[in-house]
């Protein structure tokens, strides 16, 4: 093993790196199955790629020791304003004036031949030079993106820029980490971290405002439960000390957030692939109630289903039944949102007939005759998500003609 290894810095650093390349490449493989022939999508692939390709061979680097990863990663590095440049671009739907373009291109192709001919053995130097290419980079495609003609774009897309610019201001000090040459007392690269908390950002603000919110608030619990972790772990280390504390912090946090991404990307993945209860509907050919509702037995929270007419609820008074159901699509066991009070002989009858059959919802298929469906959800499956789609499974049946039209 290498004998640089040793090093903690060196052990964070590497550990930082890889969890921020695995974050990286679910992100990209989230980005292209939610949207594969977009060409802003594209362009976002090829510069989230560069910087997974630096965090990957830069770790595996300090792993093996390989002098020509270290300079393939920071070749990768230096390709990286041309990567910003590309996706800025996009977001504006137009090109970057010519002469900032060639400026781009050229600096990054003198600093690649840099880095791999090893001028990047002289770390201040070649760090300042790096550095400074990336950030004035950045701040040239600010510019652009700031002096931009909002009337060109529409209301997605502008938010999308000032998103953008947000995240890219807020990862600044996390890049600046990354160059130990200039900053030789930091106790760990946070540049990993940085990527994972902008990717987290990016995928949590794709979707509904409440999705949003949720998605904010469960990022904010992980990066908080991280942090919590790398500090228990630093206080049960013999003599540990503040720069220790730091490591295992952003070791834990990217961890953690690597983690996240990965099993989110894949229930995501398990969720879409799998036929839901609205899917096997829409999918299917069926046009009958009676069709419908046999096609809905092969689904688990069918499975034990039971449909019940006037004749089997005679015992529940199908009279007193009906008008206090004329309004109403779904109930549940537990009498939430029920508009009767526990005494009322309708609040009654419903809630013997459903622990009678120990039934968890109730669905009104008809009101004359009077046609129910009893069925038992799962405690586990009993979630707003699962209320919603049964009830528009309810309206599909309530509305499906009980015979094929001639």
């Amino acid at each position: 093993m290498n004998g640089g290894f040793a090093n903690p810095a060196l052990v964070a650093d590497s550990i930082v790196d890889i969890c921020g390349a695995l974050g990286l490449a679910v992100a990209m493989l989230t980005l292209r199955r939610r949207d594969p022939r977009g060409a802003l999508t594209t362009r976002f692939l090829v510069a989230m790629g560069l910087v997974a390709a630096l965090f990957l061979l830069r770790g595996l680097s300090w792993w093996s020791g390989s002098v020509l990863l270290e300079r393939l990663a920071l070749a990768c590095a230096a390709l990286f304003p041309l990567g910003a440049l590309i996706v800025t671009e996009g977001m504006l739907r137009r090109h970057a004036p010519r002469a900032g373009k060639i400026a781009v291109l050229a600096g990054s192709g003198l600093l690649v031949l840099g880095s791999l001919v090893g001028l990047a053995d002289h770390h201040w130097a070649y760090d300042l030079a790096l550095a400074g290419f990336q950030f004035l980079t950045v701040a040239f495609c600010g510019v652009l993106l700031f002096r931009r003609d909002p009337a060109s774009l529409t209301e997605a897309e502008n938010t999308s820029v000032w998103r953008l610019g947000l995240c890219a201001f807020l990862i600044l000090p996390f890049a600046l980490s990354d160059f130990r040459g200039l900053m030789p007392d930091m106790p760990v690269r946070l540049g990993g971290v940085g990527a994972l908390l902008l990717v987290s950002i990016v995928l949590v603000t794709g979707g509904a405002a409440p999705t949003r919110r949720q998605g904010f608030y469960l990022l904010g619990v992980r990066v908080a439960a991280a942090l919590l972790l790398g500090a228990a772990a630093a206080h049960v280390t013999p003599g540990a000390d503040l720069a220790h504390g730091v490591r295992l912090c952003a070791v834990t946090l990217a961890g953690v957030l690597a983690i996240a991404l990965a099993v989110d990307a894949l229930s995501s993945l398990f969720d879409a692939t799998a036929p839901g209860v609205l899917g096997s509907l829409a999918h299917s050919r069926a046009e009958t109630q009676e069709a419908l509702i046999a096609l809905l037995a092969g689904h688990p929270l069918f499975s034990h289903a039971r449909r019940l007419g006037e004749t089997e609820l005679r015992d529940y008074d199908p009279a007193i039944l009906k008008p206090a159901l004329r309004e109403i699509g779904v109930l549940h066991a537990s009498g939430r949102s029920w508009p009767w009070p526990p005494t009322d002989p309708v609040a009654e009858r419903l809630a013997a007939l459903m622990a009678a059959h120990s039934a968890s919802h109730l669905l009104v298929l008809g009101e004359e005759p009077l046609d129910l469906l009893l069925l038992t959800v799962p405690v586990v499956s009993d979630d707003p998500a699962t209320e919603t789609a049964l009830a528009l499974v309810r309206r599909l049946l309530a509305s499906a003609p009980s015979k094929v039209p001639a």
